[in-house]
């Protein structure tokens, strides 16, 4: 009784324990990200700075705190260059959605919709001048664009710049230590647990950093590989570069979801299409183009890359992996697919090294 009453009360302490170390994760969730957005550019960047310091020039040898800072500075700059090149694109469709006139542009797919609101008659017997889906598709539109949704608009991009240039300046100055100082971020997270299981977290922590940079790795090449292929693909059309480039970078970030960004992303992309049609050509056959390309460009993404992504490179099967992102994104929404892979593999890793006596934690994790 005196043991079953022990275990009992070492239970409730963990599990005490634990909920006051989740509840300080999520309040001060923002500096959590912080740290971990510079880990994963700190593992990036390390192979860099290892590199500089053998950089001799007679005597001198490159300092380690210098290989960081030119290595932090290069990681910047390859950040802004991105951002230079596809920045104007965004803000110039922000531009060109506020001045837009959607009765007209609504006219050019005029009889589609007339055709919808017979079928829609039809199917509900309501006489066809009790609603107009014509004025209904107009309201709608310019429910989500005006003037006072643009200045809320500008006013969130605001907003996020200035937030932004906090994120920016925390994760530059965290990640130059991650850096300088290696094995600073082992050293962190192995201080929060006993000394016993120093050796345990040190494995932990190089099967996740091991999983989760062949994860971000192949999400960003599906992604680039993704946006050019879309970019080249509507420019062969006949799209304007512009607006090709547009709908190949919206793609591109919203595939960074899984199986919501790219819906998402498609019906932002048939919007882009109607506001801007191929030149020479009808908005339908624009839309056609857009949806078929697409649907070709995602069945091949979803069929070859996305397996290998998923799946291989987390070591997951993928219904394990498509129910897991099904959980947290009904948990969490669109930040809860987002995160649901790495932090799943973060979990499954933990569960291995400290529960491996269970069945169920053996059967999902024999692959890792």
């Amino acid at each position: 009784m005196t043991i079953n009453t022990q275990t009992v009360l070492k239970f409730l302490a963990g599990a005490a324990l634990t909920t006051v170390v989740l509840f300080l994760l999520w309040y001060f969730s923002s500096i959590v990200i912080y740290i971990l957005v510079s880990a994963v550019l700190a593992v990036m960047g390390r192979p860099l700075v290892r590199q500089m310091e053998r950089f001799r020039v007679r005597n001198w040898q490159m300092p380690r705190s210098l290989a960081a800072l030119v290595t932090l500075v290069i990681i910047w700059v390859i950040a802004a260059t991105v951002g230079m090149l596809f920045l104007p694109l965004v803000f110039d469709k922000i531009y060109e959605f506020s001045n837009l006139d959607f009765a007209a542009v609504v006219k050019t797919v005029e009889e589609p919709i007339t055709q919808m609101q017979g079928y829609l008659s039809e199917l509900f017997a309501m006489p066809m001048d009790s609603f107009s889906l014509q004025d209904a598709v107009i309201s709608h539109l310019k429910g989500w664009v005006d003037l006072d949704s643009i200045n809320r608009l500008f006013s969130s991009i605001v907003g996020l710049l200035m937030s932004s240039a906090v994120a920016i300046f925390s994760i530059s100055f965290i990640t130059f230590f991650f850096l300088k100082e290696d094995g600073l971020f082992y050293a962190m997270v192995t201080s929060a647990f006993p000394e016993r299981y120093a050796d345990n977290i040190t494995r932990v922590l190089d099967e996740v950093t091991y999983l989760l940079s062949r994860y971000f790795r192949g999400l960003l090449t599906e992604s680039l590989l993704l946006m050019i292929a879309v970019t080249i693909t509507m420019s062969i059309f006949g799209m304007q570069v512009r607006d090709a480039a547009f709908i190949g970078l919206v793609m591109g970030v919203m595939n960074v979801v899984p199986y919501a960004g790219p819906l998402i992303g498609g019906v932002l992309s048939v919007f882009v299409g109607i506001v801007s049609p191929i030149e020479g050509q009808t908005i339908g056959y624009t839309v056609a183009v857009i949806i078929c390309s697409l649907l070709a460009l995602k069945s091949l993404d979803d069929f070859v890359l996305q397996p290998t992504l998923y799946s291989e490179r987390v070591k997951a099967h993928p219904l394990e992996v498509f129910i897991v992102i099904l959980l947290a994104g009904s948990a969490a929404g669109i930040v809860g697919m987002l995160l649901a892979i790495p932090g799943y593999t973060v979990l499954r890793v933990f569960a291995k090294e400290f529960f491996s006596q269970f069945r169920l934690v053996r059967k999902l994790t024999e692959k890792i």
